[in-house]
């Protein structure tokens, strides 16, 4: 683990990959342990390896009470998911179009062990590129609207990003993110999306696709590693762990196929940071050989140091909001990278340049529309 762990994250880790150890908390640690685990989206994830180890009846009542709490408040959310994709079936009734679902979706519907216990706010579905306009014509005659995007956040997201504007649906108030591909076509990584959908399997009893076992640890490798923010960091490292130890002992090949694949797709450096810091801090069972191999896709030794920094400030906020510096700097360091990994240069100067004036355009506005 990190060495600049607080005492509280060190033992709701340690909570996490071995739940015996839990017990071991008097009642001032578990008040810290259960505020950090709302903060990091671990409260329901951390209930249910209480529950499947068969120590939550073991555990103190109130802290107990604040665990089921957690887990019936995720199996609400994963009904809210499986809802949605019920309904996104449903508008796109009669269409032949291929929709896979990705990261927290995918696992609740695929039924893998990340799906459970898991907080998401919406869900996440792929299309290919040239149905866009069908999806999305589809979607809106069933009641989901565009978040009231301005023309420039309309172009931004139809032009240099991977999905359309997000949407929501009028009366459900529930969120959708349609996708063409996994990351921002402009940017440095451009996985090719037909590979992604030609692996796709069928998701039994439902018309949607999920991607491959290690295309869907590639993408939430790319999610974690290439986005600029973790504020759901730590849920989404354990979402790779799940993943990494549920494909590795049920899929023969797994682990040969990882880095072929990630080669193929040119995912190596997030699979190599995924690798690294599962590892590192959770003690996931990766394969020696697999550790040893994907050294040769890290960055150098400078770049792996400033990076394991950055990454252990930015994934372990504390339990409450503060103003340190060294996780303030860290997270803007993490957004600045997010940010050059996604555009190149000149769109990137632009897009900065606009959403800096922005506001000081939405303000004259209205001040011209209050004479």
């Amino acid at each position: 683990m990190p060495s600049s762990l607080s005492t509280s994250a060190e033992s709701l880790l340690k909570a996490y990959q071995s739940p015996e150890a839990a017990l071991a908390f008097d009642a001032s640690r578990w008040n810290d342990v259960l505020r950090l685990a709302w903060r990091w989206r671990l409260l329901g994830r951390l209930g249910l390896r209480l529950e499947d180890s068969g120590e939550i009846d073991r555990v103190p009542f109130k802290a107990k009470a604040r665990l089921e709490s957690g887990i019936a408040q995720a199996k609400v959310n994963e009904r809210g998911i499986r809802w949605e994709a019920n309904r996104v079936a449903r508008a796109l009734r009669g269409s032949d179009v291929p929709v896979i679902l990705l990261k927290g979706g995918a696992y609740v519907m695929a039924g893998l062990p990340a799906g459970r216990g898991r907080l998401m706010s919406d869900l996440d579905i792929m299309v290919p590129r040239d149905r866009l306009p069908e999806v999305e014509k589809a979607l809106l005659a069933h009641g989901w609207t565009m978040l009231e995007p301005d023309a420039y956040d309309d172009y931004y997201y139809r032009n240099w990003t991977h999905e359309l504007p997000p949407m929501r649906h009028q009366d459900r108030q529930s969120e959708l993110d349609v996708h063409h591909t996994i990351l921002p076509p402009l940017g440095k990584l451009k996985p090719d999306a037909s590979l992604l959908f030609k692996a796709a399997r069928p998701l039994e009893g439902t018309r949607f696709l999920v991607l491959a076992p290690e295309d869907m640890v590639l993408h939430s490798a790319a999610h974690l590693f290439q986005d600029g923010e973790m504020h759901a960091g730590v849920r989404d490292l354990t979402d790779l762990d799940l993943l990494f130890r549920h494909f590795g002992t049920t899929e023969p090949g797994f682990w040969d196929r990882l880095i072929p694949r990630a080669k193929e797709t040119h995912l190596t450096r997030p699979l190599y940071y995924a690798i690294r810091y599962t590892s590192k801090i959770l003690e996931t069972p990766i394969p020696e050989s697999l550790r040893t191999a994907i050294e040769a896709f890290g960055p150098n030794p400078l770049i792996r140091g400033l990076m394991d920094q950055i990454t252990d400030r930015a994934l372990f906020p504390p339990a409450v909001d503060t103003h340190r510096w060294d996780i303030e700097l860290a997270n803007l360091m993490l957004l600045v990278r997010g940010h050059w990994l996604k555009m190149p240069l000149p769109i990137l100067v632009q897009h900065l340049s606009y959403k800096s004036v922005r506001p000081i355009l939405r303000w004259w506005k209205g001040e011209k529309d209050a004479d």
